[in-house]
């Protein structure tokens, strides 16, 4: 994935494409959006309303608050892959809490 995706009937896909950041850049970038991508469908699923914003086929950019190198990198990435006439829209992520395993009991054996 990379810093975008489509909605398409309130799901949202992936999507892949090459621009002109250096390998390394895109690899951390395509990483990092990998994780927002995670987070926002996990906030979708708990918040429908708010995917109910979204105009049908519009393509969703991921966006970090003060993360400009990864913003430039998502918007460049979207506008190349977006076809014509296809509506943007910006999903800014203000404030991320840190992430937590959410297993709260374990049990340990020793077979050997």
């Amino acid at each position: 994935m990379n810093g975008s995706v489509r909605r398409q009937d309130k799901g949202f896909v992936g999507l892949c494409w090459i621009c002109h950041f250096p390998m390394k850049d895109r690899r951390r970038f395509l990483e990092k959006n990998s994780m927002l991508v995670k987070e926002f469908d996990r906030y979708i699923l708990e918040h429908p309303e708010f995917a109910d914003q979204f105009p049908n086929n519009a393509l969703v950019v991921m966006q970090i608050d003060g993360d400009e190198e990864f913003n430039d990198w998502a918007r460049e990435t979207a506008h190349q892959a977006a076809e014509k006439n296809t509506p943007i829209v910006y999903v800014t992520v203000t404030e991320l809490k840190p992430v937590r395993s959410r297993i709260e009991k374990l049990k340990l054996e020793l077979v050997a």
